[in-house]
């Protein structure tokens, strides 16, 4: 279809405009230098790589833990999902509401009157996590794995047996 009557003409008839820039013929491939062959890299400040994790976020929005004087619910909520994250991945999956459980179970912030001295430790613990990746690190490597591998249900009854055991505080 031709330009309606009243669209300008090129004042300079067959100057081409625009030009596409050369075909690139050859497909592309991957380098094997960027193929991981024994798996993610492990390390201090590495973290836990692990499918979807920002779905944690979400999730993490549908708990609301029990809070003490002193405790910041945006520094509360960056340490649990370091831990859940690590939860996740360490099953090879994406994080999911029980890996919240779990954590939030192990350092009693759903607990109505957890020990005082538990409250102590996370105060300390969970300072500026929000703002810190070494401090949400050391959180998370606080946990060990043996706890990560847990069911909520098997965490709830570790924590009631004595909050120390989970986070493997065994005097």
């Amino acid at each position: 279809m031709s330009a309606p009557q009243y669209v300008p003409k090129s004042a300079r008839p067959g100057q081409r405009v625009y030009e596409s820039p050369p075909w690139q013929h050859d497909p592309w491939t991957g380098h094997p230098a960027a193929n991981l062959t024994k798996g993610q890299p492990r390390g201090r400040f590495y973290g836990n790589q692990g499918p979807d994790q920002g779905y944690v976020l979400v999730l993490a929005e549908g708990i609301e833990p029990v809070l003490q004087a002193g405790e910041d619910l945006a520094d509360v909520r960056a340490g649990v999902v370091g831990v859940a994250l690590k939860r996740g991945s360490l099953f090879g999956r994406a994080p999911v509401i029980h890996d919240l459980t779990l954590a939030y179970t192990i350092f009693g912030f759903l607990d109505e009157s957890p020990d005082p001295a538990l409250v102590d430790l996370r105060r300390e613990l969970f300072a500026s996590a929000a703002h810190h990746y070494a401090e949400r690190r050391a959180i998370v490597d606080l946990v060990p794995e043996a706890t990560l591998r847990l069911t909520p249900t098997q965490a709830a009854e570790a924590y009631a047996g004595g909050w120390r055991g989970p986070l493997g505080l065994n005097d």
